[in-house]
């Protein structure tokens, strides 16, 4: 099951966040095995400059009365309470890994753990075990009863004051203090255990100050203006940084009822974290994939919410692309006689309507999909129309 916090991570383009003229982006959504990810991270921690790892996902603590159990671990794919000794991540080895970096380094977790792991968990944050002499800043909280839909509001507040930077310091904005500005942010209260260790140094880029020593940009014209919003469970993640209606439609058919992520996706569309939206679509859309194969209708309800994001986040061309591939689909699996069908083209042509200048390279996907539809004649000569006014207007007059 896809990881929204992740998405959250991934959405913010994590090139962002770091303090550095070049940064280097490593995702690790579904990697198997402790040696796996021991590399990414010691490859990671061996470059030069700063380093921020984001952490995200849950800690178990193994139940093996064995050496090595009762060692806080982060969870990995498939890994359980009684196999995670050998399939999750001791966090030791995360900490040490960390601490040999030459440069500034960051570790910012967003992590659950369960009732069995808490007293453990807890007894290793108030020792210090935890950070290992890093600069370690996060919370723990208790693990849901079902999978989240959304980004934890840690997450969530601690990406919205990276945006907002902090006035009056210089390029790098200091680390506890997002943190604090997150933990008040969050509401999570007393519902979490807070992680607040070390000093980063000059690792989380201050927006502010990069706005302003950024040179305002001319203004364009009014009319040109386009109004925009502001600004399994998953393996954990460790990641190393150097129209239409309205409704998206509903993939019931392609995720558990009790699991249906599309009201944590259309939250965020809504809240202008259009980025995310569409990664986590993307995501939910691949293990339909996976599941159910290419050619699925659970696959392709999901190419068309994708298809309605890009339309809410007004990239029209890309909507259209992904409509007119939702609507081939259909075709291929219901004929031209499927009502959902040639509802997906008329959606496509909506978007191509208002793609641009990406118009001209999308028509000829949309002729042949209105050619195929009986009585689509009538829309396959707008179509050229539109497209004869378009290859008439200079290309600035014609965005």
């Amino acid at each position: 099951m896809p990881n929204p916090t992740l998405h959250a991570v991934v959405g913010a383009d994590p090139r962002g966040l770091v303090s550095a003229d070049a940064v280097d982006v490593v995702q690790l959504p579904g990697a198997a095995g402790q040696q796996s990810v021991l590399a990414y991270l010691q490859h990671a921690a061996a470059g030069p400059g700063p380093l921020l790892v984001w952490v995200t996902g849950r800690l178990m603590v193994s139940s093996s009365r064995r050496r090595g159990g009762g060692e806080v671990h982060l969870a990995l794919s498939g890994s359980t309470p009684g196999t995670v000794r050998y399939t999750g991540l001791p966090w030791s080895w995360l900490t040490r890994t960390l601490g040999a970096h030459q440069g500034p380094v960051l570790l910012v977790a967003d992590v659950e753990a369960d009732a069995a792991a808490w007293p453990k968990v807890a007894a290793a944050a108030e020792s210090g075990q935890l950070s290992e002499g890093i600069a370690l800043f996060g919370v723990v909280t208790p693990a849901p009863p079902a999978p989240a839909l959304e980004a934890g509001p840690y997450t969530r507040a601690f990406l919205d004051a990276l945006r907002a930077g902090g006035p009056g310091t210089g390029p790098a904005v200091d680390a506890e203090a997002v943190h604090r500005w997150a933990l008040a942010g969050s509401g999570l209260d007393g519902q979490a255990l807070a992680l607040a260790y070390g000093t980063s140094g000059m690792v989380l880029n201050n927006a502010a100050h990069q706005a302003r020593s950024a040179p305002e940009p001319e203004r364009a014209p009014l009319r040109d203006a386009v109004p925009r919003p502001a600004l399994a469970p998953l393996t954990p993640v460790p990641v190393a940084v150097r129209a239409p209606a309205d409704a998206v439609p509903a993939p019931e058919a392609a995720v558990p009822a009790q699991e249906d992520p599309l009201a944590g996706i259309l939250a965020a569309a809504r809240a202008g974290r259009h980025n995310e939206a569409a990664a986590m679509a993307a995501a939910w859309e691949q293990q339909a994939l996976r599941r159910h194969g290419p050619h699925s209708p659970e696959a392709g309800l999901w190419t068309e919410v994708r298809a309605d994001l890009a339309r809410l986040a007004g990239d029209h061309g890309r909507a259209a692309e992904l409509w007119m591939s939702a609507a081939h689909a259909r075709l291929e699996r219901g004929g031209t006689g499927d009502a959902e069908a040639v509802a997906a083209v008329k959606r496509a042509h909506y978007c191509w309507q208002h793609s641009g200048e990406r118009a001209p390279g999308l028509a000829a996907g949309l002729l042949a999909l209105w050619e195929r539809v009986p009585g689509g004649e009538g829309a396959a000569d707008h179509v050229r129309t539109h497209l004869r006014t378009l290859q008439d207007v200079p290309p600035a007059a014609a965005r």
